[in-house]
């Protein structure tokens, strides 16, 4: 399946800025997705509870190359609370500061990983898709927990990746086919989010 120039062009930005969490609709069907497999989702049972779990206030923010995308994040925030309040790590969530609650602080920084994304479409287009092109899309999470009273954050850090493919390019290698766009964003989240929280978990000064 081919897709025109101006096509091509609001694909590839789609991807690269995720407002392409909806790239699905502008490719109709042309492109396949495939989530990273380097980083799995860790099950909320694996995550070491605290003996006292206490109240949190979670603050969450998706980034687009370090500036705040709000488009992805009011997309994203449902999931992201849902994984917190499942986590077993904290007795219950509150939406403003308290004596007895710590911060948790979340973000997801999004970095394209392929270089040149548009002229590698572009090809694609004149070939009618005979050559392929794949773009990579990084993933940084970030999570920062204050806990109550603390002046110093316990900060962890974990990484994921998307892949996006056109025409006849060749699926990537340890990948996991998603069946469009936002499921492929949704399975990240739930990825890197979770990988996160496992080894906020398992820091001595959390517990």
């Amino acid at each position: 399946m081919s897709l025109n120039q101006s096509g091509l062009r609001a694909a590839f930005a789609r991807i690269l800025t995720l407002a392409c969490i909806s790239i699905s609709a502008l490719l109709t069907g042309c492109a396949s997705f495939y989530v990273d497999g380097n980083t799995k989702v860790v099950a909320a049972s694996e995550f070491k509870k605290p003996n006292a779990p206490r109240p949190v206030q979670l603050v969450f923010e998706f980034q687009t190359r370090g500036a705040p995308n709000t488009r992805a994040t009011d997309l994203v925030k449902p999931e992201v609370v849902q994984q917190v309040t499942s986590s077993g790590l904290f007795s219950t969530m509150v939406d403003r500061p308290a004596s007895d609650s710590g911060l948790l602080s979340i973000t997801i920084n999004n970095v394209p990983l392929t270089d040149d994304a548009f002229t590698k479409g572009f090809v694609t287009g004149l070939t009618f898709g005979l050559a392929g092109s794949k773009v990579s899309d990084g993933y940084v999470c970030t999570v920062k927990y204050l806990p109550p009273g603390a002046s110093e954050p316990i900060v962890k850090t974990a990484r994921h990746a998307i892949h996006a493919t056109i025409g006849a390019a060749a699926a990537p290698g340890n990948a996991t086919p998603a069946p469009d766009g936002k499921s492929a964003v949704m399975t990240m989240v739930d990825g890197v989010v979770s990988t996160a929280l496992n080894d906020l978990s398992k820091d001595p000064q959390f517990q």
